[in-house]
């Protein structure tokens, strides 16, 4: 009968609950528990294990490079980071159901990257959906899209998902279909969902970088208005190669 009440709740795709029946099943201390107490527990097991499955699914879906962790964030380090202000977006990611955007800038190898990451990790944990993605890449699938007539397919997931991630915006000049585009992905998410763009230059050089000037006012008008800025400063992060972990 066991065997068979397993199979049943696999069938019925619990199998959340399934595991947490056979932990009990392991567990000699669970039989002296009333029936109330033992299916809350196959109930909490089974929420619980839909919940880290949901997780997994919305890592995968991030294409974050890594996963950093918001408890692994470097407050030490010299780099001009306001801790308390960090520490503030990260404490359930209201700034996500504010729909505020965060902008990081500084250097490279000061961390920029691995800060809007952890942002984003973090956001995924609190149920957001994330997106990470260099503006290299963003702007060559969207040209790409254009091409082939995929366009109007590519443009919702980039203007619906929770948290849109672009590093190393503003690198090189943009071209008119991709500050074009892009005006339309921030006027899409502006005051609906929430951005966070990493840049080696400074917000007053990023005018210039996009170019034609009435569009580039409209993209800074929605990326800056409600948004909090990292400056960073200092250092860089990342150790010579051959050098000590």
């Amino acid at each position: 009968m066991t065997q068979q009440t397993m199979e049943k709740l696999r069938a019925m795709r619990l199998r959340g609950m399934a595991e947490a029946y056979r932990q009990q099943l392991e567990n000699a201390e669970v039989a002296g528990l009333t029936f109330d107490e033992r299916l809350a527990m196959l109930v909490d097991g089974h929420a619980s294990w839909r919940e880290n499955k949901a997780l997994q699914r919305r890592l995968k879906t991030s294409r974050l490079d890594a996963e950093p962790c918001a408890e692994d964030v470097n407050y030490r380090h010299a780099r001009q980071l306001d801790g308390a202000q960090f520490r503030a977006l990260l404490q359930q990611s209201q700034w996500v159901a504010q729909h505020h955007t965060v902008l990081v800038t500084g250097p490279t190898g000061i961390g920029k990257s691995w800060l809007a990451q952890a942002l984003a990790h973090k956001a995924c944990r609190d149920g957001y959906r994330v997106l990470y993605r260099p503006a290299g890449k963003l702007f060559r699938d969207l040209q790409q899209a254009q091409a082939d007539g995929s366009l109007s397919r590519h443009l919702p997931t980039l203007t619906r998902v929770d948290v849109l991630v672009v590093d190393d915006f503003a690198m090189s000049p943009l071209g008119d279909l991709e500050r074009r585009l892009f005006l339309e992905i921030c006027d899409d998410r502006y005051r609906r969902r929430s951005t966070v763009l990493t840049s080696q230059l400074p917000v007053s050089k990023w005018h210039k970088q996009i170019g034609d000037p009435t569009i580039a006012d409209s993209i800074l008008d929605r990326l800056v208005h409600q948004a909090y800025r990292f400056d960073l400063s200092g250092e860089t992060l990342r150790k010579p190669a051959g050098g000590p972990s």
